[in-house]
């Protein structure tokens, strides 16, 4: 058995933990197993060394959001509870075979957790929403995450198809001069899609999910007039979509369907003049029922450490006003 006593900055800052009647601490308890006494600005862990280390980590995570935010909601505690490992771990399932794509074939068993609190908000929305808009800095996993929910509702058969679109700002989507086919042209833009496809799933498998338009690949300048029935969506690099084509792409949703809108709203390549069609969807979306905005941050960076504070150094000083994908 072991103890701890953690040590709080006020004893509102112990009931806003605990929550309004103590909803909170009950389902800390219940989902770590753990004894905790609250007295005045002390709390005290009672519990196997596992659950006092689980418990320790998450009054961190949710200390740390209390101060960003204000308070603290059942959602923010539970997706905590999830990246420490009090609650069923929130997973993805790629090994589930489809009656609805012929051409897959069985793989090794590939489960997708969350790995930080945002993820999990994230990976919940993904799972509950029809419509999730992700913003974050690179390294976050917002496209990542976003590909190994397609693949997901792919595999069980939920949807019949993954449509896969990028905005081409460099080439101001004329892609007729590039040499090849329409997937030919458009996939220097696509390579961070499938570069997760290819990590998610065999790449041959991939190459026969594309060759049978299981898999397709779609300029945004493309989409315009078709409607999108049991397929699952991506729109990645959203922030360097107009107004007018954000509107587009999501008004392609057909039934069954889901979209996942992914951006950075610090690496707007557009012109000066030129609004960016992912700001604004935040704007006049959020809130609005079946549809998700989630928003990353720096906490959520999964790739090496230094990412962090690479990103942070050139935040501080731009470098030819651009910061790294």
């Amino acid at each position: 058995m072991k103890e701890s006593i953690l040590s709080l900055d006020s004893r509102e800052e112990a009931v806003l933990l605990f929550g309004s009647r103590d909803q909170f601490l009950r389902e800390i308890r219940q989902s770590l197993g753990i004894q905790i006494i609250g007295r005045g600005e002390q709390v005290l862990l009672k519990g196997t060394e596992e659950q006092v280390d689980r418990a320790e980590k998450l009054f961190v995570q949710l200390r740390v959001d209390l101060r960003r935010h204000g308070s603290l909601s059942m959602e923010q505690v539970r997706a905590s509870l999830d990246v420490v490992g009090g609650h069923a771990e929130r997973v993805l399932n790629l090994d589930s075979d489809g009656p609805t794509v012929p051409t897959q074939t069985p793989g090794p068993l590939r489960a997708v957790r969350a790995r930080t609190e945002g993820q999990s908000r994230y990976l919940n929305s993904l799972r509950d929403k029809e419509m999730v808009i992700c913003v974050g800095p690179a390294g976050t996993g917002k496209t990542w995450l976003a590909v190994a929910m397609a693949v997901s509702l792919l595999r069980s058969g939920q949807v019949k198809k993954i449509v896969l679109v990028r905005p081409a700002v460099e080439a101001g989507e004329r892609l007729g001069f590039l040499p090849g086919d329409i997937a030919a042209k458009v996939n220097p833009y696509l390579r961070p899609l499938f570069d997760a496809l290819n990590d998610l799933m065999d790449p041959e498998q991939v190459r026969r999910y594309v060759d049978n338009d299981v898999i397709e690949i779609a300029p945004l300048a493309y989409m315009r007039g078709r409607t999108l029935n049991n397929a699952a969506i991506i729109l990645d690099e959203g922030q360097n979509t107009t107004v007018a084509q954000m509107m587009m792409f999501l008004t392609r949703m057909g039934i069954g369907s889901k979209i996942i809108v992914t951006g950075d709203t610090t690496q707007v390549d557009l012109p000066p003049n030129v609004e960016s069609g992912l700001i604004d969807a935040v704007a006049r979306l959020e809130g609005i029922e079946s549809i998700a905005v989630v928003h990353l941050d720096e906490r959520d960076i999964v790739r090496h450490p230094l990412v962090a504070r690479v990103l942070a150094a050139y935040s501080a000083k731009r470098v030819f006003g651009e910061t790294p994908r």
